[in-house]
């Protein structure tokens, strides 16, 4: 049976869907402002891997993943490029399914853009305000009085005397309390048009927290399964949506709450004061898309996740042997996984413990032992097959193994010449420059392998 650490409880739970056989899940997506980060791409393979791993379990998933395409950073980034902000998020978003793609991250089933969504907002802001949790401050934004609603403070576990303001929360502005946050912003004189909209409290926009709220409800219902995100949204933006949910809707919001770990590079975390902020692009310049899927996932999901050159250089290496198997010995194709396998129910028993994919891939990895001592084409079939179900392995073989990040501009012609004089030297006993072809190639990143039917390669 599946097991989920539900931040909620902070604990292991295990996993009943609240309608047999179905899962309703909600992932807080981007802010369409710039390019994708590491931390970005994180989010949307774990999730990923959660989907198709439920997916494979026999439920039926119905995923969302929002877009938020209005906001403060993108109102000024539109103002800074002088262009429009429909403009500006229509790019960002073509870019963010860019490299969602590459990294092999399947569509979510609704992907709904904020804008899209005001009117559901307004009505759950009425809503709140009908009961007594929400005001107009002094400076006609309406707020959410944080001290009214008894659980809050529950999915970060603290008190509210603990807790204090975050990131985005604003306390000035005629607020009750400092902790109060903003759901309906009132339109500044020097914000453009496309930001502002009629409402009960006069002209304005939504503010962050109440986006996902109302997307949430009016795609999967008031309750729903799971609801995943970066650790960072935990306070206070899920915390904030628990409340709005809950205290307009009147029952319980989420089921299990699930948050991935930061990503840190050479153990710094991420950000752009210390300048070693990596966006999705500038690393897939580098490396693979799949190295740097099978890197992310080769870590547990809510533990930190080290970027450093080392760690993406042993992620190649390590998914080459994996593809190194599957090309020496071609995999039979299999009509379904058969998990009472003993190989294949230890890959769901690490699964279904809070998908552990450090333990699935090791399995990944004894299999391919067992085709490389075996020459079996049915394991082969089942390495290949367990690796779909993370989203690996799908390539070719030698595409994988020849290709790369840096394989647009290769010379495949060019070095398969150079095999071939290493081939005419060695025929004819000039070993000294057969050693020299080989060790110049492995200089460029060329790895060449002698096998029973000839000289292949593949990069190092």
């Amino acid at each position: 049976m599946l097991k989920i650490h539900n931040s909620l409880s902070r604990k292991k739970e295990q996993f009943t869907p609240i309608e047999p056989g179905k899962v309703r899940m909600y992932v807080c997506g981007m802010t369409v402002y710039d390019y994708c980060h590491l931390g970005h791409a994180r989010v949307m393979v774990v999730f990923d891997m959660v989907v198709r791993w439920l997916r494979s379990s026999d439920y039926t998933v119905t995923y969302v993943r929002n877009i938020t395409d209005i906001d403060d950073k993108i109102i000024k980034r539109a103002g800074e490029n002088g262009e429009s902000i429909r403009a500006l998020t229509d790019r960002f978003i073509a870019a963010m399914h860019e490299d969602a793609d590459a990294l092999g991250v399947q569509r979510p089933d609704h992907e709904p853009r904020a804008t899209e969504y005001v009117e559901p907002m307004q009505k759950l802001i009425s809503e709140l305000v009908g009961h007594g949790l929400a005001y107009k401050a002094d400076n006609e934004d309406v707020c959410f009085a944080v001290r009214k609603f008894d659980g809050y403070g529950k999915l970060s576990g603290k008190s509210l005397d603990e807790l204090r303001a975050g990131e985005r929360v604003e306390v000035a502005g005629g607020k009750q309390d400092p902790l109060d946050f903003v759901l309906w912003k009132h339109a500044r004189v020097d914000e453009p048009e496309e930001v502002k909209w009629a409402s009960p409290w006069g002209v304005g926009r939504p503010g962050w927290h109440i986006e996902c709220s109302a997307m949430s409800s009016e795609l999967l219902g008031a309750q729903f399964d799971i609801h995943g995100g970066g650790a960072d949204l935990q306070f206070p933006h899920h915390e904030n949506e628990i409340a709005q949910s809950e205290g307009a809707h009147q029952c319980s919001f989420v089921n299990y709450w699930m948050h991935n770990g930061f990503v840190r590079v050479d153990d710094e975390k991420m950000s752009k004061s210390l300048g070693n902020f990596f966006t999705i692009r500038d690393v897939l310049k580098e490396y693979a898309p799949e190295v740097v899927r099978f890197f992310i996932l080769r870590a547990h999901y809510r533990s930190p996740l080290n970027y450093s050159d080392a760690h993406l250089v042993d992620a190649r290496n390590a998914l080459s042997r994996l593809y190194t198997a599957l090309r020496n010995v071609p995999p039979t194709d299999l009509p379904a996984v058969d998990w009472s396998a003993p190989m294949a129910a230890r890959f769901k028993l690490a699964m279904d413990d809070d998908f552990n994919t450090a333990e699935a891939l090791a399995v990944l990895f004894d299999l391919a032992a067992e085709v490389n001592r075996s020459q079996s084409a049915e394991v082969a079939g089942l390495l290949k097959a367990l690796g779909k179900v993370l989203g690996l392995l799908e390539q070719e073989p030698t595409a994988f193994l020849q290709g790369g990040a840096d394989s647009s501009g290769d010379d495949t012609a060019a070095i398969e010449a150079r095999i071939e004089a290493r081939i005419s030297a060695k025929k004819a006993r000039n070993f000294a420059e057969a050693d020299r072809i080989r060790a110049e190639l492995l200089a460029e990143g060329i790895a060449l392998e002698d096998t029973a039917q000839g000289t292949i390669w593949r990069r190092a």
